[in-house]
């Protein structure tokens, strides 16, 4: 168990839907701190945001960001890319994996130094399509999947260090990135409430919406997350 209050936290996306959700919810429960990291960052007007210019697939940006903060409890990997598409454009796959698989990477490695210093928390916002694609939006699917399995394995792989790693698996959210896609959807809101809802509670996955909980909410006693667990025992052999 951990709480939000009186922490760092750093959220990437944070400009519009769940990361813009997560910036206010993250406050409301008493953050001392909200790093709010956007290709164009907004200014905000309480006193404990600190607006970052951050694009993911910018070493750069990544590097000057990591530089600008002091210390940090939880990093929020929420900067995602989202379009529609088969899979006849390998640049579609390419750029979907520059910002929803690399770009995580990258920000997670610039901020572990701190991390581990404060014995801190990564959370990665994925989505329900990297258990199952979407078809309609395959390249994003695509890399959805490999963020999952790169959360997976930091996951194991951080936990020497002191460092918790979780992942969000949502459904669909009422955000830009949804707005084509005629289906019911949570509010950004009410999946940003749960996401820090789940961590504070340390769940490793993390269901926020009504379709996802309803699909998986068996997911800790499921074979999938026994199996996953079997493989991170392999670092102690």
């Amino acid at each position: 168990m951990t709480t939000i209050a009186g922490k760092a936290v750093l959220v990437t996306g944070a400009s519009r839907g769940i990361g813009q959700a997560l910036v206010a919810e993250a406050l409301d429960r008493g953050a001392g701190r909200v790093y709010a990291a956007a290709r164009r960052p907004l200014s905000h007007p309480d006193a404990r945001v600190t607006p970052l210019l951050l694009d993911v697939t910018s070493p750069a940006h990544v590097s000057a960001a990591a530089a600008a903060v002091q210390s940090l409890d939880i990093l929020i990997n929420n900067a995602g890319l989202g379009l529609g598409g088969d899979l006849s454009d390998r640049a579609a796959i390419e750029a979907h994996l520059a910002v929803n698989l690399y770009g995580t990477y990258d920000v997670t490695q610039a901020f572990l130094p701190l991390l581990a210093e404060s014995k801190g928390t990564v959370v990665n916002v994925s989505s329900l399509a990297a258990l199952a694609a979407v078809p309609v939006m395959a390249a994003y699917s695509i890399s959805k999947a490999a963020g999952f399995s790169l959360t997976q394995a930091l996951r194991a792989l951080l936990a020497a260090q002191g460092v918790r790693v979780q992942a969000v698996l949502a459904g669909p959210v009422d955000t830009d990135m949804s707005a084509d896609l005629a289906i019911p959807k949570a509010s950004a809101q009410s999946v940003a409430s749960a996401i820090l809802t789940g961590v504070e509670r340390g769940d490793e996955e993390i269901f926020p919406d009504d379709i996802a909980r309803t699909l998986f909410g068996d997911w800790p006693a499921g074979a999938v997350k026994a199996f996953e667990q079997q493989n991170a025992a392999l670092l102690a052999a």
